[in-house]
């Protein structure tokens, strides 16, 4: 049986989804954007900011199933230009142990929901 993960702690979902799901140990986040939970608001004056809000609202997902960034096997990160990959990469890394960083994938996409530059979802596991 799987079960709903949701935190107000991270932004509600913007249409038939959830923030995540839990099934056994496997957590499976839905992508998350630059939306501050507390106003509502995008964060996107600077992809650096956009990018930390993004992991924070992660962070949060992963805190409300009980996990935290060590539990986290695999990512996957869409960005809308590739040219702010180093910025990206910058503001990512700094939630990980370089030695035991999860697999990942980065790619570049013509359009985001709600034209964000950087979206990224999560498999973790307990």
């Amino acid at each position: 049986m799987k079960k709903v993960i949701f935190t107000e702690q991270a932004p509600a979902p913007i249409g038939p989804y959830n923030q995540a799901i839990l099934k056994g140990d496997t957590l499976y986040t839905s992508g998350q954007i630059a939306i501050n939970p507390s106003t509502g608001a995008l964060v996107i004056d600077t992809i650096e900011n956009e990018t930390e809000q993004v992991m924070q609202n992660m962070k949060a997902v992963l805190e409300a199933a009980g996990m935290t960034f060590e539990n986290v096997l695999k990512t996957s990160i869409f960005i809308s230009n590739m040219n702010d990959f180093a910025a990206i990469n910058q503001v990512y890394g700094s939630y990980f142990n370089e030695k035991t960083a999860p697999a990942r994938e980065t790619v570049q996409v013509a359009c985001l929901p709600k034209n964000v530059n950087v979206e990224i979802s999560m498999i973790a596991m307990l």
